[in-house]
């Protein structure tokens, strides 16, 4: 009987990348994969660890495939389960959890899908994640995410990626460039390179721990893949965007004027305590760089609110910072204790309702950041890459710099390039537009 399988994904574009690549793999074996609310005979969490929030919801997935079907197999697989396996196998429901290197062989621990009575764990040392698998995710027909790097050599001291992911690793470019042009073939338009540390691309490409070849040299190689219409840089550590790529960007037949570059604080004295590789200098520079050779350029920026140590100054220091810096958005975290981290030992432990507060102040600058770059915006011609969702009546889409848009759904403009002038602001806070030709 043709087994079914239904995949959920927490946290990244990474874990996104990997579940489609984990989904190929059941394929080949003759599953059918369905949704995730579908009844299925195996369900595939695959989970996340960088925040506090996504460790508990792992628990309340469980519970949804089990209300589907009671006697379905569960398997976790991802960063939670590779940092604690054990915690995950004593979940209720839950009948195997896989680490960092055996998910991407997930196939092979299913001959027997009776439900246990406690969860199986493979689970391997960390330090023997040390091989490069590719993957990219096309469940979306307009944007793709390929991974291109994994693991991490630094050392911030909140994080737990390095632990759960491993070593600085890199896919081959010619690989790379193998994957973009079967994502191409496939009629996607947009393909979003990802990884844990982008930016590091190159370093133990071939099994080696140098660089075999540099981030700006797989962005030149990229774009000359053909058939791509867009490609998108994710996040990206500031000391390692040079000026050679943002100039690259500028230029490109593809990439677009988007960057994301995780800042954490803007105030030296916490990027200290937190072992990141810049000061808000260096930040700064970044910023003014892009703005330099792409005034239209969108630039999001990740920040940790109430780590260890910040005090009141401190977080109004980074308020500021913000502010005044011509940035596009902000994805804000609440720091949360990890374990096994030097940050999780630290004094000065910021009270857990203050963090919320500084949080929310946050929250509303990025509105308010946002709002403002849309402003700059309107009255431009912008090129358009609709979505493929239905959402009460309307279609979205975004522009090249990341605007987002919406017009009365029309089935037929899903998945093509548009040239639009951007007329105004919505009460939803989303750009409408007029058609300035037919297609790009």
């Amino acid at each position: 009987m043709n087994k079914k399988v239904a995949f959920y994904t927490l946290g990244c574009k990474l874990n996104f990348s990997e579940t489609s690549t984990i989904a190929r793999s059941f394929k080949n074996e003759g599953f059918t994969r369905v949704d995730f609310s579908e009844m299925a005979d195996i369900y595939v969490i695959n989970t996340c660890s960088v925040t506090e929030n996504a460790d508990k919801r792992f628990k309340t997935i469980v519970k949804q495939a089990q209300k589907v079907n009671t006697e379905a197999f569960v398997v976790a697989v991802g960063c939670y389960a590779q940092l604690k396996p054990q915690e995950l196998a004593d979940v209720n429901g839950v009948d195997l959890v896989l680490g960092a290197t055996e998910k991407f062989k997930i196939t092979d621990y299913l001959n027997d899908l009776t439900k246990n009575d406690f969860g199986e764990v493979h689970s391997c040392d960390i330090n023997d994640a040390d091989f490069y698998v590719g993957s990219y995710s096309i469940g979306d027909r307009t944007r793709a995410f390929l991974k291109v790097q994994d693991g991490c050599d630094y050392k911030c001291t909140y994080c737990t990626i390095p632990l759960a992911r491993g070593i600085s690793r890199s896919d081959e470019l010619e690989n790379v460039l193998k994957n973009a042009k079967e994502i191409s073939e496939k009629g996607i338009k947009e393909i979003v390179l990802t990884g844990v540390n982008i930016g590091d691309y190159g370093k133990g490409e071939f099994g080696n721990k140098k660089h075999e070849h540099t981030f700006y040299e797989l962005v030149q190689a990229l774009d000359n893949v053909e058939g791509i219409e867009r490609l998108r840089i994710s996040s990206i550590e500031p000391n390692l965007l040079k000026n050679e790529t943002i100039d690259f960007v500028a230029n490109s037949r593809t990439f677009v004027p988007h960057f994301h570059i995780p800042l954490q604080s803007g105030n030296n004295e916490i990027l200290k305590l937190m072992r990141r590789r810049y000061m808000t200098e260096l930040y700064i520079d970044r910023v003014n760089k892009i703005k330099e050779v792409m005034p239209h350029a969108c630039i999001g920026v990740d920040v940790i609110v109430g780590f260890p140590g910040e005090t009141e100054t401190h977080f109004l220091e980074t308020y500021n910072f913000l502010n005044t810096l011509d940035i596009s958005y902000l994805h804000v975290f609440t720091y949360s204790e990890r374990e096994n981290t030097v940050a999780a030992s630290m004094a000065n432990v910021v009270p857990k309702n203050i963090r919320a507060k500084r949080s929310k102040m946050l929250r509303g600058l990025s509105v308010k950041k946002r709002r403002a770059f849309y402003e700059k915006q309107i009255g431009s011609s912008r090129t358009v890459l609709f979505e493929s969702e239905n959402k009460e009546g309307y279609i979205h889409g975004f522009t090249e710099n990341y605007v987002k848009v919406k017009a009365p759904w029309d089935p037929e403009l899903v998945n093509t390039l548009h040239q639009v002038e951007l007329s105004k602001i919505d009460e939803d806070g989303i750009v409408r537009f007029e058609f300035v030709n037919v297609s790009v």
